[in-house]
C-alpha cells in the first residue's frame, strides 16, 4: 500500500506549464486552471468537461498526472474552448469590437484587448473613457464619501504644511514684553471702581 503512495507521488508533476503559465500539480484540473488570467471558475470548469469528452480520461483529474499529450489538448481546449463545444456566454469576449468574433481570451492577449479598448473609449472622449483616464469610479458609484485615496487629501494637514504654517503663526503672535492694551469693556469696569 506505502509502496503504491509512493509511486503516485513519484509520477506526479508539481509544475505543469499551460498557456504561459505555471500551475499547481497537486490541484484538480477546474482548481488549476484558476491560476490563468481570463479563465473564472465557471469557465475552468466547462473546460474540465471538455476535456473529459475530448481526452478519455476521468472527470477533473489531478493536473500533474496528465501525460504531455493530454496536457497539450488541456492547453489547446484552455486557448480555444469554442472549438470544443463550450457555449457563447461562457466567451470573455463576445462580438470582439474589431473582429465580430466571438472569443475567450486569456493572459496578455487579454490584457492588450483590455487596453486596447480603454484607449479607444478615450480617444473617442466618451463619459467612461474620460472617468477611465481620470482615475474616477465609471460604473455611477457615489464619490462623495468613497474614492478619495486617487487625489491629494481632504482637510487634513500635512506635516509639511504645519512646519511652513509655524514661522506664519509665531510672527502673528505679539511679543511677550510689550503691554496689552485693556479692552474696551476692561476699561468700563475700572472707571466705575
Amino acid at each position: 500500500m506505502a509502496e503504491h503512495k509512493e509511486s503516485a507521488k513519484e509520477n506526479l508533476k508539481y509544475i505543469v506549464r499551460i498557456a504561459g503559465k505555471d500551475l499547481n500539480g497537486s490541484l484538480p484540473i477546474s482548481r488549476a486552471l484558476m491560476g490563468i488570467k481570463g479563465i473564472d471558475h465557471r469557465m475552468a470548469r466547462n473546460i474540465a468537461v471538455a476535456f473529459e469528452k475530448e481526452g478519455n480520461a476521468e472527470f477533473d483529474p489531478v493536473i500533474g498526472k496528465l501525460s504531455e499529450e493530454q496536457e497539450k489538448k488541456l492547453e489547446e481546449i484552455a486557448l480555444a474552448p469554442h472549438k470544443f463545444g463550450i457555449p457563447l456566454w461562457a466567451m470573455n469576449r463576445k462580438n470582439d469590437y474589431d473582429s465580430g468574433e466571438n472569443k475567450h481570451l486569456v493572459m496578455s492577449e487579454l490584457d492588450f484587448s483590455i487596453r486596447q479598448d480603454l484607449q479607444r473609449l478615450n480617444e473617442i472622449k466618451s463619459y467612461r473613457g474620460l472617468r477611465h483616464s481620470w482615475g474616477l469610479p465609471v460604473r455611477g458609484q457615489s464619490t462623495r464619501s468613497t474614492h478619495r485615496g486617487k487625489g491629494g487629501v481632504v482637510g487634513v494637514m500635512k506635516k509639511d504644511a504645519k512646519q511652513a504654517a509655524a514661522p506664519a503663526k509665531a510672527a502673528a503672535v505679539p511679543e511677550k514684553g510689550a503691554e496689552k492694551k485693556p479692552a474696551a469693556g476692561g476699561a468700563k469696569k475700572e472707571a466705575k471702581k
